[in-house]
């Protein structure tokens, strides 16, 4: 039997447009210039259903049409708009603990600060380009761990900071299929989650009071108010960027250290990259950087 399409209140399934090379510059530094991340023409498939997707939403049918309406719109419309369009171009697949070997250099990273400072020290740590949580999230169970193992009475807080505000407010709720919990260690599962039903589970409100979300584009890093940290976290976001941009955060992100701080970054992000400030940390299967005190 030859399968039929349903048309509905004038809705009905359509292929994506073909966009043309012209139409994929001005969108590509679109997005760089108000994300800094880049598209290489072999994202330009991923780029036109993106999008496509988003035009039918709002009842558009070209590109043209819907890159107008985002930069001569008004104000309010554009900014929404914008937000919008951001977390379905930059939110990417993430998971809780996802690089063994960067959580491995934390703990250490942790234990260090438990046997070098004095009682009720606070510890204060910042996921950079957060997602939906699971990293900030991982990072608050692995602290809190080894806080209790050594009966420590130090303090820990969290900065999670995005560019997307809908992924932000997801990360909040701290809600999460079953299917991405379960790698977790069924331990810290039991201690850090709440079962809602058969489908879904929630951090609990402890571990989630130690994180503060919070929007940030890394194009505005020199505005931050964000400074001090013991350890800042920044992995899977700087691929996304120009070899000279990356040089720029990664050194802002520096600066943010507090003396002893380390930054942690994904194996093979950036290369060939100095700061006098800082030395090598040399861990198997991370890469991260110590501010000297």
């Amino acid at each position: 039997m030859t399968p039929s399409y349903a048309v509905t209140d004038g809705w009905s399934i359509r292929t994506t447009p073909s966009m043309s090379s012209e139409h994929f510059e001005l969108w590509q530094a679109l997005l760089e210039e108000r994300t800094g991340m880049t598209l290489s023409p072999e994202r330009k498939t991923f780029l036109e259903s993106s999008l496509s997707v988003r035009m039918r939403e709002l009842g558009l049918d070209d590109y043209e049409h819907y890159y107008e309406q985002l930069v001569a719109g008004s104000t309010q419309g554009k900014a929404m708009e914008w937000s919008v369009l951001v977390d379905r171009l930059t939110v990417q697949e993430t998971s809780f603990f996802r690089h063994p070997g960067s959580f491995a250099l934390v703990e250490e990273v942790v234990q260090r600060f438990i046997a070098d400072n004095p009682p009720k020290a606070s510890l204060d740590v910042w996921s950079v380009g957060c997602s939906t949580g699971e990293e900030p999230y991982s990072l608050a169970m692995l602290i809190s761990e080894q806080f209790q193992a050594q009966n420590s009475s130090d303090y820990f807080s969290i900065t999670a900071t995005d560019i997307s505000l809908p992924t932000l407010a997801k990360a909040r709720k701290g809600i999460y299929s079953a299917r991405k919990v379960e790698r977790i260690d069924p331990q810290l599962r039991a201690r850090y989650f709440e079962q809602l039903n058969e489908r879904e589970y929630q951090v609990v409100p402890a571990l989630r009071d130690r994180i503060c979300f919070a929007r940030l584009n890394v194009l505005d890093l020199h505005q931050a108010p964000i400074r001090d940290m013991d350890i800042i976290y920044c992995q899977n976001m700087l691929i996304y960027f120009r070899r000279w941009r990356k040089r720029q955060i990664v050194t802002r992100l520096a600066e943010r250290l507090a003396p002893g701080g380390v930054l942690v970054l994904g194996a093979g992000e950036i290369t060939d990259w100095h700061h006098p400030e800082l030395e090598r940390v040399h861990f198997s299967d991370a890469l991260a950087f110590r501010r000297h005190k």
